[in-house]
């Protein structure tokens, strides 16, 4: 049986990882709306989508007992967060789920933004990194959407399908 956390995690953010690429890559027909904003002091969406990247990581390795691995210094463009996303992945793959044995009480010691905080491992998940994951994802897409790049829910989560031309 896979430790439930290693099953809430890392195939989850694979996936959403997979999301993240295919969306990066949709934008780069028009590089600059990676650029682009929701607001002057929110980060871009190539920003958002690398933050992605790096809560996937963060996420993960902390429950896997696992220092969360450095990520080289890349150009916000379509190359860089490709490399970006493609390095989350495989450290991610690397993960072995007998790692996450006993993840749901581990404490885990991190920041949220300036506040030192501890949390056992199943609230760190679920309160704390996968939100933060899905916040920089979704933002990321808000921001693709919104420079004008025809994506929907299907794009977001692979799963759902639309006929041609179907708006809500």
């Amino acid at each position: 049986m896979t430790p439930p956390l290693y099953d809430e995690s890392v195939p989850v953010c694979l996936h959403y990882l997979d999301r993240a690429g295919a969306l990066v890559m949709r934008a780069a027909a028009d590089p600059d709306l990676l650029q682009g904003r929701l607001a002057p002091d929110m980060f871009s969406a190539a920003q958002q989508f690398a933050s992605a990247a790096g809560f996937a990581l963060r996420a993960c390795c902390p429950l896997a007992g696992q220092p969360v691995p450095d990520v080289p210094q890349l150009d916000m463009d379509v190359p860089g967060l490709r490399k970006r996303i493609g390095i989350a992945r495989q450290a991610l793959l690397d993960l072995k789920p007998q790692a996450f044995e006993g993840a749901e009480t581990r404490r885990i010691a991190h920041r949220a933004g300036f506040a030192d905080l501890q949390q056992e491992g199943a609230a760190y998940l679920r309160l704390f990194a996968l939100p933060n994951f899905f916040f920089h994802l979704t933002i990321g897409f808000a921001i693709l959407r919104q420079g004008g790049l025809e994506i929907g829910k299907a794009d977001f989560d692979g799963l759902h399908d639309y006929p041609q031309g179907f708006r809500f």
